[in-house]
């Protein structure tokens, strides 16, 4: 099977975990099941703080060979926890290949076979050898149908059709229930009682399934549920649906797999658990965000200024440069992250689109945009922090790296807009320079293992997504093809397991 790397130049999700229902188990302390606190995640009596990755695609995988090799290399990293896609929807029974669900016509059926489920209990089996956690997601908000989606001026459509499951919004998910179910618009799924059914019905087989094993994570909701109209949609549904996976299973948390809300200037006030008293909140604030960019360009042109490569581009009167736009700091916070207009923060932060953060011409491009995704990661940390108060895990961090920029398709696209296939080449060309080369990959990674593990104070962070020549080889292969990467992680996830956070890069 032929991997690729396709995600956006840095994706996060940053996942609120919550624990199961108290009064269910008495003794979580010695529990073999991951449990979590105010302090964090434990697991048999230890605190569990980990770097992870990623692997949608590994119940795509044909042999159980191939399947155990990638989780012994991974293992061997010190990685401690996956995250799988646990559904792979289709609307129509493939010829070949994985499918765990056929949602046909309002209808579901489930496939138990060994192209199925069977899939499912190879890894969570192989897993709990090796040592590794799974966290399970149950849907995906993406599911872009192939050959309609366009970008850019002029249009460029795909000229080459990917193989199923491929990629990672090519498994089905909330898009496919609402088509199948004859509906049109996506914030159906969350409350159509008919597709609601369904998909608890799916739900209920995998908890079922797997409640008594302790190599299971958390059970996720799904990746990057968001809608079009309010937060509230999607919370209702996160408290309807994590209710009714906590009646089932008793052993294990559930997590949301969203980006929370990081609304500027407000105070929100969530319930507070039965038996505890409201906790104070310290709301994220837009002249916080202001004062933390400041400071930052005032360092980094402090920096520029001491290497001799400080852009003068203000404004010189009488021998002095002025107004520099180094000094001249955005106020604006606009409304698509702000929570103004009640829409959360995109789960997945992506440099390339989200032009909210003013570019500091001191740094180029690939800087600003490690810069401004580690400011997310602390203003979210801290906004989720204030609202929820439970143990917060980065689901995915990455680097689209110039070498890999011909693969690169966007998480709600079908196709790779960069590739020379689509016709688009001088766009490929002009935009290259802001991917990262392998230097800036390494720092990047180095960047965002330590900014997670002692400025943000995470849980855990999740590189997105395991990959490199010779996946399935042995580990010796693996590491030979991927050397520097392979090590950070090693480090990291060395640092984050002894409480400190410092990488060397």
């Amino acid at each position: 099977m032929r991997l690729f790397s396709y995600f956006w130049l840095f994706t996060y999700v940053l996942s609120c975990l919550a624990a199961a229902p108290s009064g269910t188990i008495a003794e979580r302390g010695s529990s073999p099941y991951v449990s979590s606190g105010k302090d964090g995640f434990s697991v048999n009596g230890s605190s569990l703080r980990f770097v992870g990755t990623n692997l949608y695609w590994l119940p795509t995988l044909e042999t159980n060979d191939d399947i155990w090799n990638v989780l012994k290399n991974i293992s061997d990293t010190g990685i401690k926890v996956i995250r799988i896609w646990a559904f792979n929807d289709v609307e129509t029974i493939p010829a070949s290949g994985t499918w765990f669900q056929l949602v046909q016509n309002g209808t579901a059926t489930i496939n138990e076979g060994p192209n199925g489920l069977q899939k499912l209990d190879t890894i969570v089996q192989m897993a709990e050898q090796q040592g590794l956690y799974v966290i399970m997601s149950l849907t995906n908000n993406w599911n872009p149908v192939p050959n309609t989606t366009t970008i850019g001026t002029p249009d460029v459509l795909a000229s080459v059709a990917l193989p199923r499951n491929t990629l990672s919004n090519d498994f089905g998910g909330m898009d496919l229930y609402v088509r199948q179910f004859g509906l049109q618009n996506h914030d159906d799924f969350y409350t159509n009682d008919n597709i609601l059914s369904a998909f608890q019905a799916y739900t209920k087989v995998i908890v079922l399934r797997y409640f008594n094993s302790p190599a299971v994570f958390s059970w996720e909701l799904a990746n990057d549920a968001s809608a079009t109209c309010t937060t509230q949609t999607v919370t209702k549904w996160h408290a309807l649906m994590a209710a009714f996976i906590a009646s089932l299973d008793p052993n294990h948390i559930v997590s949301s797999g969203t980006s929370g809300f990081q609304c500027t200037d407000s105070s929100p006030t969530p319930s507070p658990a039965p038996g505890k008293k409201r906790r104070k909140v310290t709301p994220l604030t837009k002249e916080q965000i202001i004062r933390q960019r400041a400071e930052s360009r005032r360092q980094n042109r402090a920096a520029a200024k001491r290497a001799g490569t400080l852009k003068e581009d203000g404004i010189m009167i009488r021998g002095r440069w002025v107004s520099t736009a180094t000094r001249v700091v955005s106020s604006s916070i606009d409304s698509s992250t702000d929570g103004s207009s009640g829409a959360s923060v995109p789960s997945r932060y992506i440099p390339t689109r989200n032009r909210t953060v003013p570019m500091d011409p001191n740094l180029d491009p690939v800087s600003n945009k490690i810069n401004s995704s580690l400011a997310w990661i602390q203003q979210s940390a801290q906004s989720a922090a204030a609202m929820i108060g439970k143990p917060l895990v980065l689901n995915g961090f990455g680097l689209v790296t110039q070498t890999n920029l011909n693969n690169f398709v966007p998480f709600n696209m079908s196709y790779a807009p960069y590739a020379t296939n689509t016709g688009n080449r001088s766009w490929t060309s002009s935009v290259s320079s802001d991917f990262a080369n392998s230097a800036q990959q390494e720092q990047g990674y180095s960047s965002f293992l330590e900014s997670a593990g002692r400025r943000a104070g995470l849980a855990g962070i999740m590189q997105y997504q395991w990959g490199s020549a010779g996946i399935t080889e042995s580990s010796a292969a693996i590491h030979a093809g991927n050397t520097a990467i392979q090590q950070i992680l090693k480090q990291g996830a060395q640092a984050m397991a002894g409480g400190f956070m410092t990488i060397d890069s």
